[in-house]
Parts: C-alpha cells; sequence; structure tokens
C-alpha cells in the first residue's frame, strides 16, 4: 500500500466534540471517520487492525471447536417474545422499527435467542451435541451514554459465540475452556497483563455472569482486583456472598478502574427450554439442552488497545494487530532514491512483511510525524545519505533512537 494513492489523510486536530483518547487519536491517524456519537466508520488502515484482531479471535474460537456463522441484523419480534426480551423494560437498549406490511421488527443487539431457534432445526438427537457456533456481526444497541468513542458505540461490531451441550459436565467444562480462550486472546493483541476476568452481575441475560476487564483509567467500570488469585469482581456484586465464593476477604483488593472487552454468561438449561429446543437421549428420552453464550467486543477491544499502546506522538500498535509492520519513508525524489525504495518496497510484499510505503513529495518531518501518529511498529528511511552507505535506516516505534543496517540485516530484523 502506497501512501500516495490512500485517499485518507492524517490532521493535526481532533473534531471538537471528541472527548474519547481512543477516537481522538483514530481519526487524527485516519483510521476511523464519525458519523455521528457513538457511531464511526472504519477506514483502510483501521479495517485492517479490526481484521487482524478479529483473525485472532477466530483461531482461538475455532480451536475450541467453533464453527464459524453469520447470522441476520433483523429480528424476529416473535422470537424475541418466547423469553420477554422484546420488553423494553426487560431490554432497554432495542432499536425497532416496523416493515410496510406492518410486521415489527428489532435490529440485533444479541442472537441468543434467533439462533437457539433456529438450532431446533438441527439439533434434535443427541448425536448432534455439542455444538459451539459464532459470528463477527455489527450489533445495534440503543446505549443512553456514547461519549467513549469506539469503546462504547450504538452501532459496533461483536464476535459472539454460542455453545450447546445435554451433558452438565461437559457444558461446563466447555465454558472453562472459554474462559482460557479468551486470555489467549488478550494476550496475543497484548493486553494479558492487564485483564482479569471479572465476577460481575448478568444484566438482561443472567444473574450473574463472568467478565473480562482491562485496567485503563478510560474504563467505565470499578472492579475491586486480586492480583495474587488473578481475579476480580464487579463493584455492582461486591458482597459478603460473592467475596466468600471468591474465597477473598475485602482488605484483600484493589480497587481500580477498568474496560469491559469480553463477558460470558451461563443459561443453564433455562433459555433453551423457554424456546422449547429439547434433545433425545440414547434412551429416546427427551433431555434438556444447557446453553453459554461468550461475547467479544471486537471495536471496543481496538479501543482499549489504542487507549492503552500510545504516547504524546500517536498509536504504537502491536506488532500482531498494526495494520503494518513497516512504515517505508522515502526521503528525496533523486532517481536513485527512488529505484532504491521501490526496490526495497517490493523486497518487503515478497517476503510477506506487511509495508505501508510513504512516497509522497512532502517534507520529511512530517513523514515522520506521521509515522508515529500511525503507530506502525517499524520505520525504514531510504535516501540519498543511506544509499551513500549501501545502507537503510531503521528505527522500532517505541525506541527513540534509529540505526543503519544493511537491507539483509533490516530484513533479517524484522523477520525475527
Amino acid at each position: 500500500m502506497r501512501l500516495s494513492q490512500l485517499f485518507t489523510k492524517t490532521r493535526k486536530e481532533a473534531p471538537a466534540d471528541e472527548v474519547a483518547k481512543n477516537a481522538q487519536l483514530l481519526i487524527k491517524a485516519g483510521f476511523i471517520h464519525k458519523e455521528m456519537a457513538g457511531v464511526y466508520a472504519f477506514l483502510p488502515l483501521g479495517l485492517r487492525v479490526l481484521e487482524n484482531i478479529k483473525t485472532i479471535v477466530r483461531e482461538e474460537m475455532q480451536s475450541i471447536g467453533g464453527q464459524e456463522i453469520i447470522m441476520t441484523a433483523l429480528q424476529n419480534k416473535e422470537t424475541w417474545d418466547i423469553t420477554k426480551r422484546w420488553d423494553d423494560e426487560v431490554v432497554d437498549v432495542w432499536f425497532k422499527s416496523v416493515l410496510k406490511n406492518g410486521t415489527e421488527v428489532g435490529f440485533g443487539w444479541s442472537h441468543e435467542e434467533p439462533i437457539t431457534a433456529m438450532m431446533k432445526n438441527y439439533l434434535t438427537s443427541y448425536r448432534d451435541f455439542p455444538a459451539s457456533v459464532f459470528q463477527f456481526q455489527t450489533k445495534l444497541r440503543n446505549e443512553l451514554r456514547a461519549k467513549s468513542g469506539i469503546m462504547r458505540g450504538r452501532e459496533f461490531v461483536m464476535k459472539d459465540m454460542y455453545s450447546y451441550h445435554i451433558d452438565e459436565k461437559q457444558h461446563l467444562k466447555y465454558y472453562d475452556s472459554v474462559k482460557d480462550a479468551y486470555m489467549r486472546v488478550f494476550k496475543r493483541v497484548g493486553l494479558g497483563d492487564i485483564t482479569y476476568m471479572t465476577y460481575a452481575a448478568g444484566g438482561a441475560f443472567t444473574k450473574y455472569s463472568h467478565e473480562f476487564q482491562t485496567i485503563s483509567d478510560a474504563g467505565e467500570d470499578v472492579i475491586y482486583l486480586h492480583r495474587g488469585k488473578n481475579i476480580a469482581i464487579n463493584e455492582e456484586v461486591l458482597d459478603d456472598d460473592s467475596l466468600k465464593k471468591m474465597g477473598v476477604k475485602r482488605e484483600e483488593l484493589e480497587e481500580v478502574k477498568a474496560a469491559e472487552v469480553g463477558n460470558i454468561f451461563d443459561f443453564g438449561t433455562t433459555k433453551c427450554d423457554d424456546m422449547g429446543l429439547f434433545a433425545t437421549d440414547e434412551a429416546g428420552n427427551q433431555v434438556p439442552v444447557y446453553l453459554a453464550s461468550f461475547g467479544i467486543g471486537i471495536t471496543r477491544l481496538m479501543g482499549v488497545i489504542a487507549e492503552h499502546f500510545s504516547d504524546e506522538k500517536g498509536l504504537v500498535w502491536p506488532k500482531n494487530i498494526a495494520p503494518a509492520t513497516v512504515y517505508l519513508a522515502r526521503i528525496g525524489d533523486k532517481k536513485e532514491v527512488v529505484k532504491a525504495a521501490d526496490e526495497l518496497y517490493d523486497t518487503l510484499q515478497q517476503t510477506n512483511i506487511a509495508v505501508l510505503y510513504d512516497d509522497r513529495d512532502v517534507r520529511p518531518g512530517e513523514k515522520f510525524a506521521d509515522a508515529d501518529l500511525l503507530g506502525i511498529p517499524y520505520r525504514l528511511v531510504v535516501s540519498e545519505k543511506t544509499i551513500a552507505s549501501d545502507k537503510i535506516e531503521i528505527k522500532a516505534r517505541n525506541q527513540s533512537e534509529s540505526k543503519l543496517v544493511t537491507v539483509e540485516e533490516g530484513l533479517k530484523a524484522l523477520a525475527e
């Protein structure tokens, strides 16, 4: 990708009405465009980051048997009436509309009911279990507050997964396997050391749930953390009973602000009972089905990463989710400089190193400032000076000093 061909531009200032650090940085860098409060478009570089996060999540969900699907965004009122979650008093974030024929519809905020209704067509015998499906989909929630950039949107991308078992022991075992998979996800995106499984309320889902909270000053939640046991509890369920279940004392807990990046809910058999999803066992008897649901806010996770991995110059993306590995800056427009930079660009592409090539006719200072703002892990520079020494300049985004190396040395360092 050449910056001269990229339609987006960096900007010196964020919109005056944008107060969230993550959105300010992402807008300035040209990763997202603000449509309205809580609603953002993802531009080419932002979409690359989003897709890299999705790839990590997809790999971990598939590693525990998840099968990827995509459900509809339009929701059938009758399906939700069965569990009484169409009622705005029960679920207060619905966006709803009416079709031209008078049919009421909702816009998907979650998918437990529709997926369970669909599964009634496929899960009928004990032979069909276990089953686990997941999707990446745009959710719509009529949030009262939307002041945290992409960390709390009215329109956002979520990975939601749903598991079905007829054996409670296997159901709980799978539930625990998702906890482990989630922690692998957060470790791979660079947040493993500051993300904690947190006991919490279930809201419109269940009485209790498990959240995954990342310590962040920009977070909207307050959690009480036990670093020794690597667990936490949300302040909304902090009581003697919860402390007893966790096996901790109040004075052992540390109060911190945090951002929720994932959550999981154990419905037991209640949801499937309500929806009429049952199965027959080996003896031909009808048995209940256990359901759990598992969510990760993909766009929210990107926002939390932007909050955490940034400095006064801009973003500092972890290597495995950055939109590119290398920011290649060409300094000067002399024939030999253009030729050397173009050749290095081709070489990087041939060695499968993702590169963003700054071939624009702008001042070096502007290129270096953009490289810092965009947060690409490594910056390579080709100039008359580097050509004279038969080398290139390399600098890591999180380091202050650059050094001159041969192309071969640079490629080896990037590969490692």
